[in-house]
């Protein structure tokens, strides 16, 4: 597994084809949580606020999104279209990012973070 000192370099080392994609997402989680650190965990981009808030990667034909499992399941109907499982969701590279259920995830899981603080 190859190792990046931010999600700059991550980004950069993908395919160019997908970059767009890739800087649009972390500009989705930038934009809903300006206080988010950016970091790289697991190998892949990851966000933490008082713990992980959500990581992403480029796989061959999709983004992993991996909001962990509480949010995967409380979205469990409106991500019908994507396929998941426990804690990760298959954003497929030819359809444009749900950018408003990314947002929805983010909220969701920005709530739990805080409650439980």
């Amino acid at each position: 597994m190859k190792t990046y000192d931010s999600i700059s370099a991550y980004i950069e080392a993908c395919p160019a084809e997908h970059r767009t994609l890739l800087e649009q997402l972390r500009a989705i989680i930038q934009k809903n949580v300006p206080t988010a650190q950016e970091t790289i965990s697991y190998g892949i981009p990851t966000f933490k606020l008082r713990g992980n808030l959500i990581h992403f990667g480029l796989a061959k034909k999709h983004i992993g999104l991996y909001p962990g499992a509480a949010a995967v399941e409380a979205f469990k109907e409106a991500l019908g279209a994507y396929k998941t499982s426990k804690g990760a969701i298959q954003l497929p590279l030819e359809e444009e990012l749900p950018i408003g259920l990314i947002e929805d995830i983010l909220r969701f899981s920005v709530a739990a973070q805080t409650k439980s603080a």
